[in-house]
């Protein structure tokens, strides 16, 4: 699998805690989207990690092809 999944085209919402570690769904297959539940297995794609600096809401990407891994950029409204 070289391209990813798009489950949905918009972002996630998504508050984050200081000091934590968050693994971003890059495959698109996560049931718990947009973080990794280990369904990229198999595909050759791995999960981003975020490493969340302070407490606060970020927008993870949900179509996959941001160029801003793992934070939505827009590009959504192109795909």
């Amino acid at each position: 699998m070289t391209e990813p999944i798009s489950p949905q085209k918009a972002p996630y919402q998504v508050r984050v805690e200081a000091g934590r570690n968050y693994f971003w769904c890059a495959c698109g297959r996560s049931k718990k989207q947009p973080i990794c539940d280990g369904s990229h297995s198999g595909t050759g794609m791995t999960p981003v990690i975020y490493e969340a600096s302070e407490s606060k809401d970020v927008w993870f990407c949900g179509c996959k092809r941001t160029g801003n891994k793992p934070l939505c950029d827009g590009t959504h409204s192109k795909v």
